[in-house]
């Protein structure tokens, strides 16, 4: 199946087209009323930790190194894709944060994430869960 993840500065305009709008940041972004933003909730728990967001904000760290940290955590934590996932299950989602260059955000990696694990969630709905019961009949004789 095929699932549409759409990345986006919060400070974009929200657009009919957006689906759900999720804020994935720590933060609440600068100048923004909760109202003005048009969105379907503020998800905390998929962004990279406070200690790793402040090594690559401080440029302590490298991307490539923030990059390989970010999907360990969440390769550690796997339940807090769940809810962004049922929200690309139902149609397009939008993932909005408040950085200034996304490309070098923590979203396409978040994105790379939320494809893969829709992708093996649907690799295993294929599979039979079990093997099939057959029915016998046996007969006194």
């Amino acid at each position: 199946m095929s699932y549409e993840i759409v990345l986006k500065r919060v400070y974009a305009p929200a657009t009919e087209d957006d689906g759900a709008r999720i804020l994935v940041d720590r933060l609440w972004p600068r100048g923004k009323r909760r109202e003005s933003l048009a969105l379907t909730d503020w998800y905390r728990d998929a962004s990279p930790s406070p200690a790793l967001r402040r090594q690559y904000h401080q440029g302590t760290i490298s991307h490539a190194v923030f990059a390989a940290r970010y999907r360990g955590e969440l390769r550690d934590a796997p339940e807090c894709l769940v809810p962004l996932m049922r929200h690309a299950r139902r149609g397009r989602l939008t993932l909005l944060t408040a950085t200034r260059h996304i490309d070098d955000s923590h979203l396409p990696i978040l994105r790379e994430a939320l494809l893969a694990a829709l992708s093996d969630e649907d690799a295993a709905d294929t599979e039979p869960a079990s093997s099939p019961c057959y029915r016998h009949e046996f007969r006194d004789g």
